[in-house]
């Protein structure tokens, strides 16, 4: 059973680059795959921003296989909560790295977290607004009328701006539960869903009519990547004052390269991630955490300029979305200082050197398939 395939590519914007020279921590490296020989080593801790799954397989990947170790790093991960606000974390100095949607963590700027955003690991939003085939919702123009789930908190300016470009009328918005259990009860016509993982709920459900598990062609999928009202998602955020301190700057570098390292070693040792996070205690099943892990590398490759570099033009739309949908940054200005490429592009370059494929261009979705309740 296979998910959606969706691709989504926007013009380039060419980019100077500046060399920049990592040297590992204690050690005379210019940039190779790190020797694990330090003088030193650094203590940072990286917040996620919910518990153990395969949405954070680059981190544990790179942690268990030593990649952190490699680069002179003891990495501590810190999972998530629904009452854990990585920026507050950063802001309030109780990690080194979090990691957070672009949008929520411009709200916390614009409420005074002066936190930059350093890698835009994900490149492409998963937001799906999902339905039934027979509801006949087949574009955001469908909604009229209709019951239309969302999350809330933050996660509903891409269905929000959708129904604004497409100046839908009586839309019924729905606060919905982070599952799909409205949808599945009739109770929505329309349901905000992840791709990596409730979308998968849905495939994972027997349909009564069936007796079978849903298909992919018994459902409709509204993607926000092609309706044009998609945002930036998981990337990694630092405290500004943090950054800026010396030697800080190498950390950080250090840490992007173990971690892209850690998301690259999947694209080839896909099974062997998909254990590494079983192993690091996740409570969802193997072939949901399998979907989960397919569609996150779908969501970071192909990286068009690289892994962990930030797409301007995607910034640009996010801004745009969240200037016009969010309360708290209508009439914002959002300066540039928000984020920077120069860290990621050092420790992307660095990869490559060492012949890895940042970009990812050759990978394809694999097929998966679900189980009942995502065993």
């Amino acid at each position: 059973m296979s998910g959606s395939r969706r691709s989504w590519r926007r013009p380039l914007v060419m980019l100077a680059v500046v060399a920049i020279v990592v040297s590992a921590c204690g050690s005379d490296s210019t940039g190779g795959i790190g020797t694990g020989d330090c003088d030193t080593t650094d203590d940072v801790r990286v917040q996620l921003q919910w518990v153990a799954q395969s949405q954070f397989a680059g981190y544990f990947v790179a942690k268990d296989l030593g990649f952190y170790e490699d680069e002179c790093l003891n990495v501590e991960i810190l999972e998530g909560a629904v009452e854990i606000v990585p920026q507050t974390v950063l802001a309030t100095g109780g990690a080194e790295f979090g990691l957070a949607w672009v949008p929520k963590a411009l709200v916390s700027r614009e409420q005074g977290a002066d936190i930059v955003n350093i890698a835009q690991v994900f490149e492409r939003s998963g937001t799906l607004e999902v339905s039934f085939a027979d509801s006949g919702i087949e574009s955001p123009a469908d909604w009229a009328g209709k019951k239309v789930g969302n999350w809330g908190f933050g996660n509903e300016y891409e269905l929000t701006a959708a129904i604004e470009l497409f100046g839908v009328q009586d839309v019924e918005l729905v606060g919905q539960s982070f599952d799909m259990l409205a949808l599945l009860n009739g109770e929505l016509d329309a349901a905000e869903a992840m791709i990596y993982n409730e979308y998968a709920q849905v495939l994972e459900a027997v349909n009564p009519d069936t007796g079978e598990l849903y298909q992919p062609e018994e459902l409709n999928v509204i993607d926000f990547n092609e309706v044009g009202t998609a945002m930036l998602q998981d990337a990694v955020w630092v405290n500004a004052d943090w950054i800026a301190e010396e030697g800080n700057e190498d950390i950080a570098i250090r840490f992007l390269k173990a971690t892209f390292r850690g998301w690259i070693h999947c694209l080839d040792e896909f099974d062997e991630c998909v254990d590494i996070v079983l192993d690091n205690g996740s409570t969802l099943g193997k072939s949901h955490q399998a979907w989960q892990l397919n569609e996150i590398l779908g969501l970071i490759f192909p990286a068009n300029k690289g892994i962990g570099i930030m797409n301007e033009d995607l910034w640009n739309q996010t801004v745009e979305v969240a200037t016009g949908q969010i309360e708290e940054l209508k009439g914002a200005t959002i300066t540039t200082d928000a984020f920077r490429t120069d860290l990621a592009l050092a420790a992307a370059e660095a990869l490559r050197a060492d012949g890895l494929d940042i970009r990812g261009t050759t990978y394809e979705r694999r097929d998966i398939e679900l189980l009942p309740g995502g065993e």
